[in-house]
C-alpha cells in the first residue's frame, strides 16, 4: 500500500484517538485500551513499509500518548463491573440511538402488521403461533384463565428456560447483523409479528385488558430488550456496510464490539423479565394497580436508562469539554 493510501484510510481514525487522550478523564479504560490495540498495529505496519516517514513517528507518539495515559488509568480496572453499566452501556446507547430508533421502527411496525393481519384473517394467528398453542389458550380462556400459560409450570425451571432462550434471541439478532440490516431487520420482524398477532388474538376473544396486564408485566422488560438487541444488530451490520471515512475493517470490527457491549448490558435485564414472568405474571389475582404499577415502573426504568441517561451523560461531556 502507497503511503498517502494509508493515510488517507486512517487519518480519521487518529484523530479520534487524539480525542480519546483529550478526553482521557471522560474516558474508560476499555476504550484506551481499544485505541491502544488499533495504533500499535498501525505504528507496526507503518514501521515494517514506512520506517523513515514522518508518519511513523507521528504514530509513536500518539501509541506513547496512550500508553502512559492507560498506564495511568490501570486501577480504574477495578471498578470496571461498575462502570460498565453505569458509564459504558450509557454512552454506547448514544452511540448507537440511529440503530435504535430504526430497532424500534421496524418492530413496532411488524407489531401493527401482525395485529391488523390476525383481525383481517382467523387463520393467520394459527399460522404465526401454531395450532397447539393457540388451542390451550382457547381452553384456558373457556376455563376463565386466559394466562393460564404461565402457571402450567413450576417457577424455577420456567425461569431458567425464559431466561436462557430470551438470551439467545438476543444473540441471534445480534448475529444476523453479519447478513447486514436486513438479517437483523427480519428477525425483529417475525418476532413483532407474532406478539401482534397474539395480541389481536386475545382482544378477539373478549379478554385483551387482562392479557395486556398480564404480558406487559414481564413484556415491557422483554421486549424493550429485544428491540435494543436490534440496535446491536444493525450496529454490526453497517459497520461493514457504510464504514464512511473509516476502513472498512475498522468500522466493521467497532460495530461488532459496540453491538457485543450492547447484548452483554441486556443480560440483567433479561434475567429480569425471567424473574417477573416466571414468578409474579402468573399471580392475575394482584390487583390492577399493582401489576400496572409495575409495567409504568419498568418503562420508565428502560427510558431512562437507554434514553435519558445517554443524553445526560453526552451533556456532561460536552460541559466538561467546553
Amino acid at each position: 500500500m502507497k503511503e498517502v493510501s494509508f493515510i488517507r484510510q486512517n487519518i480519521e481514525k487518529w484523530k479520534a484517538m487524539e480525542q480519546v487522550i483529550d478526553e482521557v478523564a471522560l474516558r474508560n479504560p476499555a476504550e484506551l485500551a481499544d485505541a491502544y490495540t488499533e495504533i500499535t498495529t498501525d505504528l507496526s505496519f507503518s514501521r515494517s513499509h514506512y520506517p523513515s516517514s514522518r508518519i511513523t513517528l507521528y504514530l509513536n507518539n500518539l501509541a506513547s500518548a496512550l500508553h502512559n495515559q492507560l498506564y495511568k488509568n490501570r486501577k480504574e480496572r477495578y471498578s470496571r463491573i461498575i462502570t460498565f453499566w453505569t458509564r459504558e452501556i450509557p454512552e454506547v446507547m448514544y452511540r448507537s440511538r440511529k440503530e435504535l430508533f430504526y430497532s424500534f421502527i421496524v418492530f413496532i411496525i411488524s407489531l401493527l402488521i401482525g395485529a391488523i393481519s390476525t383481525v383481517g384473517d382467523d387463520g393467520f394467528v394459527r399460522l404465526i403461533m401454531g395450532d397447539g398453542y393457540v388451542d390451550m389458550t382457547l381452553r384456558n380462556i373457556e376455563n376463565g384463565d386466559p394466562m393460564g400459560v404461565y402457571s402450567n409450570s413450576s417457577s424455577l425451571p420456567m425461569f431458567l428456560y425464559i431466561t436462557f432462550n430470551n438470551i439467545r434471541v438476543s444473540f441471534i439478532i445480534f448475529v444476523f447483523g453479519l447478513f447486514t440490516g436486513f438479517g437483523t431487520g427480519m428477525v425483529l420482524f417475525q418476532n413483532g409479528v407474532m406478539l401482534g398477532a397474539f395480541l389481536a388474538f386475545l382482544f378477539q376473544r373478549g379478554v385483551g385488558f387482562e392479557s395486556m396486564l398480564a404480558v406487559w408485566l414481564h413484556g415491557t422488560f422483554e421486549i424493550s430488550a429485544i428491540i435494543v438487541a436490534g440496535a446491536a444488530g444493525f450496529a454490526l451490520g453497517n459497520g461493514w456496510l457504510f464504514p464512511g471515512s473509516y476502513s472498512r475493517g475498522y468500522a466493521f470490527r467497532e460495530g461488532a464490539k459496540r453491538g457485543l457491549k450492547i447484548i452483554v448490558g441486556l443480560i440483567p435485564v433479561f434475567i429480569t423479565a425471567g424473574f417477573i414472568e416466571s414468578y409474579l405474571t402468573r399471580h392475575t389475582e394482584y390487583s390492577t394497580l399493582i401489576r400496572l404499577s409495575v409495567i409504568l415502573l419498568s418503562l420508565a426504568l428502560v427510558v431512562y436508562y437507554y434514553i435519558v441517561l445517554p443524553e445526560n451523560i453526552k451533556n456532561e461531556r460536552v460541559k466538561a469539554k467546553n
